[in-house]
């Protein structure tokens, strides 16, 4: 028993030796740092830079009748004239059946190719489920009603119709372009 004692000592002295060589290592000359903090603290004060200065807010207040301006609560527009309620522009065929790939948004599909078969131009699209699928011009394709109108060996181009913002639908035209 007393050799594993003595083999402890030994190794907490040797311990204590190594923290304290360490430490006075940490401990060096630092004339240099407090020759720095003197000649910071002898210079002499500045002023801070004025504040700038803060201009007067202006009052508008709106009256539209007597200044010739449309009432911000009213549409830019007449809805008539933009495909609105009251209007006949297009419209989302609501009877129509639904197809596949209408699940899914239009930027979520990367076109990969062509394919000629049968005298028909097919697209090939992967959607986000991995699948590669056929369409043809005539198909729809994403979530704003987009009708596949041509297929080219660079791009599937197609027109979707998306809400005006006032009630009524305008028709967008957009393309898939071929992934790199």
């Amino acid at each position: 028993m007393p050799f594993p004692l003595k083999k402890q000592r030994w190794s907490t002295i040797a311990l204590v030796g190594a923290l304290s060589a360490m430490l006075t290592a940490c401990g060096g000359d630092m004339r240099d740092l407090e020759v720095y903090i003197d000649e910071v603290k002898s210079r002499p004060g500045q002023r801070p830079e004025p504040l700038p200065e803060v201009k007067p807010y202006e009052t508008f207040t709106y009256v539209a009748d007597t200044e010739g301006l449309r009432s911000p609560f009213e549409p830019d527009v007449p809805s008539a004239a933009a495909g609105g309620p009251a209007g006949n522009g297009p419209r989302p065929d609501t009877n129509r059946s639904r197809e596949y790939l209408e699940e899914f948004p239009l930027d979520s599909f990367d076109m990969v190719g062509t394919l000629s078969m049968g005298g028909n131009n097919f697209g090939l699209l992967r959607a986000q489920d991995g699948i590669v699928h056929r369409v043809l011009p005539g198909n729809y394709l994403g979530q704003n009603d987009g009708k596949i109108t041509s297929i080219t060996e660079s791009e599937i181009q197609l027109v979707e119709i998306v809400s005006n913002g006032i009630g009524g639908y305008i028709e967008r035209e957009v393309a898939i372009a071929l992934a790199n």
